[in-house]
């Protein structure tokens, strides 16, 4: 099978997730309730790589890490070092741009519980492949989570066991292509110290660093 980079609006291949989003688009027609695209520059050497929508974040909004707390941290961040312009305003007509990024996630549906299945994450990765394969500048992959990490690991058809998760943690992925990771920017995760904003940025530092040089 043949993927896209965007998973269509009506995709069928995960009945679990679909009848979520069936759900939560009866019970808020006015959300988005589909497979979220990604967002950002086409010309992009950094890809944000993150878990799966939000359901009252990037589910609602249409656009990744949009209208939740995960975004307030990331946009911020993006904004701090240069990879994004104008004002994040937590809706997707806000008006703001990636400079150098994009941002996907690894399941492009929102699933409940926001966990998705070990079948669902690998059903949706072919999508994941095909992102990647269209950034045709890219040289720097951001993982935030495990699940993220080895999303793209699987995209790149490596072992887990050849490039361990880890916060901070960088992967020559391929030549001229690096993988770094992030604890996820959730607010479980800020609220529980796992995650301090000046861990966050110190990895951005490092991507700033290694796309500079």
């Amino acid at each position: 099978m043949s993927f896209p980079a965007e998973a269509p609006l009506d995709c069928p291949l995960c009945p679990r997730l679909v009848a979520y989003r069936r759900d939560n688009d009866a019970a808020h027609p006015d959300w988005f309730n589909a497979p979220v695209p990604s967002f950002g520059d086409e010309r992009a050497r950094l890809l944000i790589v993150g878990l799966a929508p939000g359901v009252q974040g990037a589910n609602r909004t249409g656009r990744p890490f949009t209208g939740d707390f995960a975004g307030d941290l990331l946009y911020g961040t993006l904004m701090e070092f240069g990879f994004a312009k104008g004002t994040y305003g937590a809706r997707s007509d806000d008006g703001l741009q990636l400079v150098d990024a994009m941002i996907t996630n690894a399941v492009r549906c929102v699933p409940p519980q926001n966990k998705p299945t070990p079948a669902e994450a690998k059903t949706c990765l072919g999508f994941l492949e095909a992102r990647i394969a269209a950034l045709t500048n890219l040289k720097a992959i951001l993982a935030l989570g495990r699940i993220a990490h080895d999303a793209v690991l699987s995209a790149h058809r490596m072992k887990k066991s050849s490039a361990l998760f880890g916060h901070g943690a960088t992967h020559e992925i391929s030549s001229g292509l690096h993988l770094f990771d992030s604890y996820h920017c959730s607010r479980y995760n800020t609220n529980t110290r796992r995650l301090t904003p000046e861990m966050f940025q110190s990895v951005f530092a490092d991507i700033r660093t290694y796309l500079d040089q």
